[in-house]
């Protein structure tokens, strides 16, 4: 009977040690389960935030870009240092335009143009000499009043000699004069652009295509 005892006494033991284990093992997998949902949680918290900053940098690039107007290009001839086509911000003035040229030359009449006007896109600004505009004033072609507004293009016009000027002439004008045709004009306005314009008649032999024989036909067609 005794041993009898002892036999259900050691069962119940291993039994009960067997149930501990086993409890000990689903707590330890339970834990294990609930540490990785945390960490999955948590990752997926931080991922969004990384991705919440992300947008919000993206967006305050975006904020910080305003859209810019585009730049301006006008052409600076005459009495300037040096004349050129010139890239300038918008609204740019006239007197930006004559000091991205290097400043008026010592003959330029100063204070023809009116130099807080504002510039558009593919402008021209011809400065005018003293001695041209004196010729001219005399002539009657143009008021006497110095300072007159809106004279920033190659705007002055012809006296009544009938003669055509070589620094202002456009190209159906130029192609009036004997023995010029389209070419020659095209070439005659790229030249006085490079050049600043034309000193004397007799630069217009400098051109390729007009020499003397044509010369003689229109000197005494052309002024400066």
């Amino acid at each position: 009977m005794r041993r009898t005892n002892m036999l259900q006494t050691d069962f119940f033991l291993h039994y009960l040690f067997l149930l501990i284990g086993m409890m000990a093992v689903l707590l330890a997998l339970t834990g294990l389960q609930g540490c990785a949902a945390k960490d999955e949680k948590g990752s997926e918290i931080r991922e969004v935030d990384v991705l919440a900053e992300e947008e919000t940098s993206s967006d305050d690039g975006q904020a910080d870009i305003s859209p810019q107007d585009e730049n301006i290009y006008v052409y600076v001839c005459g009495e300037v240092t040096t004349p050129g086509v010139f890239e300038l911000p918008p609204d740019s003035r006239v007197f930006e335009a004559i000091r991205a040229a290097g400043g008026m030359t010592e003959k330029a009449a100063d204070s023809y143009l009116n130099q807080a006007e504002k510039l558009t896109d593919g402008q021209q600004v011809y400065v005018p000499s003293e001695k041209e505009l004196l010729e001219k004033e005399q002539a009657g072609t143009i008021p006497s009043e110095e300072g007159t507004p809106g004279k920033t293009t190659a705007g002055i016009p012809e006296a009544d000699d009938g003669k055509v000027d070589l620094n202002t002439a456009s190209k159906e004008e130029l192609m009036t004069l004997s023995g010029i045709g389209e070419v020659k004009a095209e070439a005659i306005i790229r030249y006085r652009e490079e050049k600043g314009g034309f000193t004397s008649i007799e630069e217009l032999k400098e051109i390729e295509g007009i020499k003397d024989g044509v010369f003689g036909k229109v000197k005494d067609q052309i002024k400066i």
